[in-house]
């Protein structure tokens, strides 16, 4: 492979089973405006799927902390058109942020209905399994809501397990990343951190 063709860590150029062309990349600030018009084409159960309750739009301040993640302790891919950062539209945003005083993480995942059913969510999860695993963190956890039942089967075949939510129709779900014994050398049992 030629120099100029290789791309940068975390870039990735994939052909969609709709013969879409998409670019997998960081999140960059420029993204924040484009970012907010993806948005205003979201469903209201897409919406509600992922930050579990309605929301009209993101505000100036929530697209900042998306748009400009802490290196040390989060990470965050867009699924874009394959154009600049500022003009791309961006089909989907998948996120990890290392929960304080610990070594888990806390993800999240959107995909619009644009490009859902493509194997998108899984290529990018497996993403963020792989910056989890990289930071050697323990797991890797998130909150899905109960309906949600196709992210809920793609977390299950990626070897996520259930554990109770102490919110009603919300499933916990964690991959552990660290081998059984390393957890135990550790402190057994790590109590789990509510987002």
């Amino acid at each position: 492979m030629s120099t100029r063709n290789r791309l940068p860590p975390w870039h990735e150029r994939i052909r969609l089973a709709n013969g879409r062309e998409i670019l997998i990349r960081p999140i960059r600030a420029d993204d924040a405006e484009p970012l907010r018009a993806s948005f205003a084409l979201l469903q209201p159960e897409e919406v509600r799927q992922r930050f579990l309750h309605v929301v009209k739009e993101l505000s100036p301040e929530t697209v900042q902390r998306l748009t400009q993640p802490q290196p040390r302790t989060e990470f965050a891919l867009v699924a874009a058109e394959p154009l600049p950062p500022g003009e791309a539209l961006v089909g989907a945003v998948a996120r990890a942020s290392i929960t304080p005083g610990t070594r888990d993480a806390e993800f999240a995942i959107l995909v619009s209905r644009y490009v859902a059913g493509m194997g998108l969510g899984r290529h990018l999860m497996r993403r963020l399994v792989r910056w989890a695993k990289g930071k050697k963190l323990d797991c890797l956890y998130g909150d899905v809501l109960e309906s949600n039942q196709p992210m809920l089967s793609l977390l299950k075949s990626l070897g996520f397990r259930r554990e109770s939510s102490e919110t009603p129709g919300l499933v916990r779900v964690t991959l552990d990343l660290a081998p059984a014994d390393e957890r135990q050398a550790v402190g057994g049992d790590r109590p789990r951190s509510t987002p």
